[in-house]
């Protein structure tokens, strides 16, 4: 295990979680645990706070991030170790940008948070986007992009797990978009 005062990353995926974290300068005070699962349902990552944070100001909450051992999607099983790197890179990204999301609430919006997650499909596309765009707006669209890319291109992936991808998360355009219109706004800014 590599560790900081605040992160505890296994050392097989120390290099994507430091890249990944190097996006997020605000989070490197924030307490999070990686930890790899042998089984997330319905999903490859999850980002959640650990149950004491509740009790706690955001400023001291600890978030845990879990990464399935074996990333299955749809019927193809890849090993961690297996995911390209700028891929990995992409994921833990996107999990970071929940953790830049859960910071913002208080606790009882976190809670509210969680019940709206379990119980409301466009809860899920909202939350899933606004992981998507925090990273995106961090700097890390390439990695967002080669990740979906990933997903979305790969023939071993079946059908139905694309369309998960593309019913929740921002699309390749999408994140083109605000990659464009972040570029303009900066070129906008330099000349006044």
């Amino acid at each position: 295990m590599s560790q900081n005062i605040k992160h505890v990353i296994p050392n097989s995926i120390a290099k994507e979680v430091s890249k990944a974290l190097s996006y997020y300068p605000e989070l490197s005070d924030v307490s999070i645990e990686f930890r790899f699962k042998s089984n997330i349902k319905k999903s490859t990552m999850q980002a959640q706070p650990l149950f004491g944070s509740f009790f706690k100001s955001r400023r001291n909450r600890s978030y845990v991030i879990r990464i399935s051992e074996k990333i299955k999607i749809a019927d193809r099983v890849f090993k961690t170790e297996d995911v390209p790197e700028d891929v990995m890179v992409g994921w833990i990204g996107h999990e970071l940008g929940h953790v830049m999301d859960y910071q913002r609430m208080s606790n009882s919006e976190l809670m509210w948070f969680g019940v709206n997650y379990l119980l409301s499909d466009n809860h899920i596309i909202e939350a899933e986007r606004a992981a998507d765009t925090f990273a995106v707006s961090h700097g890390m669209a390439e990695y967002i992009l080669a990740t979906k890319n990933f997903i979305l291109n790969h023939a071993d992936i079946e059908n139905k797990y694309k369309l998960r991808i593309k019913k929740y998360y921002l699309s390749p355009e999408e994140i083109m978009e605000m990659v464009e219109k972040a570029d303009e706004k900066d070129s906008q800014d330099k000349a006044s």
